[in-house]
């Protein structure tokens, strides 16, 4: 690693609170995240103590009401707060919006009475949350989905198997979506159902080539009971809860896929102005100097599209098809511009004395979570043409 310190990025924010808060955000991934991110992630050790400390400090709930403890932040503020957590360690930045996700259904879909119980401890009660949608044969056809909840009296038995559940096994609360009628998108149903409910096991967590510090595992509900009150939503209003909770997800991959893209910058920018050859810091080399360019053009350019589409979302008006947009261009950007990173540290990129292999591997995961970049090129072209008449 260098040892320059990464200069602040040049934020455009609403309000005075809203920098004081970017500035907390910051300091916190300096003194308590990103120094042990490289041997954390290494160990694929999961830094349960750093979200106890984000809940404490207001930012597991940003986007959210603040009478039940929510920090009642416009997306675009919340969004930009991932980048920064994001840029530090990818395992806490997707954390917190996988968090997020988790929270989406019972504050935006709950009876007053389910999130006056619950939301104030998801929200700013140290709590962890996982949203169980995928399974392993549902994954970009989630409308598939197979695992079962039958109606035993005020309760529901929930049967079946979830895959690729991020948090999953240590998580403390789970979003679970379940078919409660019909095959199809209309008999899914949502479900808030307690991290140690019996019957509920996490497999072994899956071996990966990045976010080693994870744990991303298969959910297997065995008879688990859930009280009706659990139930988010409407019977079959499920998938809708699904749709509308991706939708805002989708941003959250994109602001942390443009700050591992803005963390890898960082790096190269910071070793291209240290490195010399032939009596030269290799930033003076026009091709070097060109692709450095190029990565600060793709970041700009991914951070405007992100936040022009929270600014939409933030004033009540549809943002799907610029959120897969932004989900799509960002990830991408990121998988270059780590790649480009460690084409500028040459040999020691390849290596783990530098963080930037570290980034490329985890920019990989960022174009298939929460809906591969087909699926999202899918979305956009049906809000282009109208869905296909084949």
């Amino acid at each position: 690693m260098t040892d320059r310190a990464p200069q602040p990025v040049d934020r455009q924010l609403p309000t005075e609170e809203s920098r004081d808060l970017l500035a907390l955000v910051r300091e916190i991934a300096q003194r308590e995240i990103r120094p042990k991110a490289a041997e954390e992630e290494d160990s694929g050790t999961f830094p349960r103590e750093v979200f106890t400390l984000l809940s404490e400090a207001g930012l597991l709930g940003l986007p959210y009401p603040g009478e039940y403890g929510g920090g009642e932040q416009p997306y675009e503020v919340y969004l930009q707060v991932l980048e920064e957590l994001a840029a530090a360690r990818l395992t806490v930045g997707l954390g917190v919006s996988v968090h997020s996700l988790a929270c989406h259904g019972l504050a935006g879909y709950g009876t007053k009475e389910q999130q006056g119980a619950h939301l104030p401890a998801m929200l700013g009660g140290g709590l962890l949350g996982a949203y169980c949608l995928s399974e392993p044969a549902a994954g970009s056809d989630a409308a598939s989905l197979t695992t079962k909840a039958v109606r035993d009296g005020d309760d529901w038995i929930i049967t079946g198997t979830k895959a690729w559940i991020t948090h999953g096994g240590v998580a403390d609360f789970y979003t679970v979506l379940a078919r409660t009628g019909a095959e199809g998108p209309k008999g899914i149903t949502a479900f808030l159902v307690p991290g140690d409910a019996a019957g509920l096991t996490a497999a072994v967590p899956e071996k990966k080539m990045g976010m080693k510090g994870s744990p991303t595992a298969q959910l297997h509900f065995d008879g688990v009971r859930v009280p009706d009150a659990r139930r988010i939503g409407e019977e079959g209003q499920g998938f809708t809860i699904a749709l509308a909770a991706l939708d805002a997800g989708r941003l959250g991959i994109a602001a942390c896929a443009i700050g591992v893209a803005q963390a890898a910058l960082d790096e190269a920018l910071a070793y291209a102005l240290d490195r010399k050859q032939f009596g030269h810091p290799i930033a003076d080399f026009q091709g070097l100097r060109f692709m450095l360019a190029d990565m600060a053009t793709k970041i700009e350019a991914g951070r405007a599209l992100y936040l022009a589409a929270a600014r939409l979302r933030d004033a009540g008006k549809p943002f799907s098809r610029q959120a897969a947009m932004a989900k799509l261009f960002c990830t991408d950007a990121a998988m270059a511009v780590t790649t480009d990173a460690v084409q500028v540290l040459g040999g020691y990129g390849y290596t783990a004395d530098f963080p930037v292999e570290r980034l490329m591997r985890e920019a990989k995961v960022l174009q298939i979570v929460e809906g591969t970049n087909q699926i999202q090129r899918m979305v956009i072209a049906r809000h282009l043409a109208g869905p296909e008449t084949r």
